[in-house]
């Protein structure tokens, strides 16, 4: 099988807890992969709740534990717990987008170094990476978080990210200097472009949005088509999937819940694999 049909295969799908979640996910089979975003409005209670919601579908489901959310030790522990008794083996746990810090923990490695500490369930532990910085957070201190994560993270993913050079530059460039964790690539998943592209400038997707902004071409391709697909990016990326030494263990796809697209495109993208 090759690499990029083995990926395609076993997409992890992020997902936001709101209203018709539940149907949304209608599309996918028992042992998918799902990530549950946490939003500073929504909070972690609700992402809990979700979670224990969803925890009988058989997915295979990762919550996302923005660490500047966790008010401190024993709240984390109280994470912890609910987390166990709904059967979760594996999470994400990004910085979070507050400014300020609800609490005592102001980075995700605040957060690891206490989960470290604790009795947990989980297996499969997740961080953010970069590949075309962070607008808070110089890429020296980026790249020192990420070294100092790998005795405790099983995998990275990066920001969605619409460069593909610029990312495989960047995944080779963290090789080369020591970072061997293994990464999902985050590309966007197919939704409507001007959805995707506020989105993405509300985000602050690094040098892409700037990328996308100036480019006549892409101006263009949103007049001409309201659908957006990540057939280029997906190209570009098939040569850097091939290669061992970038250990790319798969493709996490930003769906905005619009699930049912993006699995109908996944499969359409196996169907041309030979």
């Amino acid at each position: 099988m090759s690499a990029a049909k083995k990926l395609l295969e076993s997409l992890y799908f992020e997902v936001i807890p709101m209203k018709g979640l539940e149907e949304k996910l209608d599309v996918l089979k028992a042992g998918d992969r799902v990530g549950i975003t946490c939003s500073p409005k929504q909070g972690l209670q609700f992402m809990l709740d979700t979670v224990a919601k969803l925890s009988d579908r058989g997915f295979s489901l990762t919550p996302h534990l923005a660490a500047r959310q966790v008010m401190n030790k024993q709240h984390l522990k109280d994470i912890v717990s609910q987390l166990t008794d709904s059967g979760i083996t594996s999470v994400f746990v990004p910085g979070g987008d507050l400014d300020e810090p609800m609490g005592e923990y102001d980075s995700s490695a605040a957060v690891l170094r206490d989960l470290a500490e604790m009795d947990h369930p989980f297996t499969r532990i997740g961080v953010a990476s970069y590949p075309e910085g962070h607008p808070a957070i110089s890429d020296d201190l980026l790249f020192e978080a990420l070294s100092a994560k790998q005795g405790i993270a099983t995998h990275m993913v990066t920001q969605m990210c619409f460069d593909m050079p610029v990312l495989v530059k960047w995944l080779s460039e963290m090789r080369d200097r020591g970072i061997t964790t293994p990464v999902w690539i985050g590309l966007p998943g197919v939704m409507d472009r001007m959805r995707l592209f506020k989105t993405s400038l509300r985000i602050g997707v690094g040098q892409s949005a700037k990328y996308a902004k100036k480019q006549k071409g892409l101006i263009g391709m949103f007049l001409r088509s309201p659908t957006y697909k990540p057939d280029s990016l997906f190209k570009e990326l098939k040569p850097a999937m091939n290669d061992e030494r970038m250990a790319i263990e798969g493709l996490y796809m930003f769906t905005f819940n619009q699930i049912d697209n993006t699995v109908q495109w996944s499969q359409e993208q196996i169907k041309r694999i030979k």
